[in-house]
């Protein structure tokens, strides 16, 4: 096999409780990869459509991640290039920066013969993210490569566990045209919270993974509370009060800040309650002139695939 073409699928991080280390992937939401093994070393990105975004590989998030995964491996005499077509808009809120990393070290393992795992690769896009953001969170990458739920249970050993999405959980993400840096979102977060506030955290993160597994979708539904960062997030996102308020008058479970923003989601049971939800976003930001796109999805179960 020379060439691959790739589904880098979208995703929510945080999930209102999880900061850093809660996520699910989205099905139909992501951007196109073409990975290709050639005879010229090291890793090329060869072109990128649908975005501004720079080809020289030390700038690009998939060339830090391929070369980082590259790094472990012996010496190859051959080479990779990279062709991004971008979906998923930076800044969204919905993982672009990991998608594009996912997708890399993806390609190049399924090239090489699969000599990594697919969670084995988490920590090399992880320095996509990096990159993008400054930080190396797990917290879109894990989802966008192994499906479903992740929790990433540890950093320093990396520990991540995925979780299956109960059968009729449905996501609805809307994105309201403006773009807010990661790196932006996280210089407004606190660097302490008080005891309470953590102490009402961690009881909705067990909630919300209890629910996952047995299935209960008003405990899912309970536990999509945000105690810390969503109070200082949620006033750099147009409406989102509005927003918030609407999904749960139609019948979402729970609804929060999708990743640093500006996306907004909402989770619910049923694709009818979904669309409702959709509809009722849309009809916010029509009201507030402001430009959106939105998303309905079920939970994807595989991460990045093969087309």
């Amino acid at each position: 096999m020379k060439e691959i073409k790739l589904f880098c699928p979208a995703t929510i991080a945080n999930l209102s409780c999880g900061f850093d280390v809660l996520g699910l992937c989205l099905d139909n939401a992501g951007d196109e990869m073409i990975v290709r093994k050639v005879d010229q070393k090291g890793v090329r990105i060869t072109k990128i459509v649908g975005a501004d975004l720079p080809l020289e590989t030390e700038k690009n998030v998939s060339g830090v991640a391929a070369l980082a995964m590259l790094e472990t491996l012996d010496e190859l005499d051959f080479g990779f290039e990279i062709e991004i077509y971008k979906n998923i808009k930076a800044g969204s809120g919905i993982g672009s920066s990991a998608a594009s990393s996912a997708g890399a070290v993806f390609g190049i393992n399924e090239l090489l013969g699969r000599p990594y795992s697919r969670k084995d690769l988490v920590q090399f896009a992880m320095q996509g993210e990096k990159l993008a953001s400054g930080n190396a969170h797990a917290d879109n990458v894990a989802p966008a490569l192994l499906g479903a739920f992740t929790l990433v249970r540890s950093y320093s050993p990396l520990d991540i566990i995925r979780i299956d999405s109960p059968e009729e959980l449905y996501a609805t993400v809307v994105h309201p045209q403006i773009e807010l840096k990661t790196s932006d979102a996280r210089s407004v977060l606190k660097q302490n919270v008080s005891l309470k506030s953590a102490i009402m955290q961690w009881g909705n993160v067990g909630g919300l993974v209890a629910g996952l597994y047995t299935k209960d979708y008003d405990l899912i539904g309970r536990s999509l509370h945000d105690e810390i960062v969503e109070p200082v997030r949620s006033v750099l996102i147009p409406g989102f009060d509005q927003i918030k308020q609407t999904a749960y008058e139609n019948g979402a479970l729970g609804s929060g800040i999708s990743g640093s923003g500006p996306s907004i989601f909402a989770l619910s049971r049923g694709k009818e309650t979904a669309e409702k939800i959709a509809k009722a976003m849309s009809d916010v930001y029509e009201k507030m002139n402001l430009p959106y796109e939105i998303h309905v999805s079920k939970i994807n179960p595989d991460g990045v695939r093969i087309i």
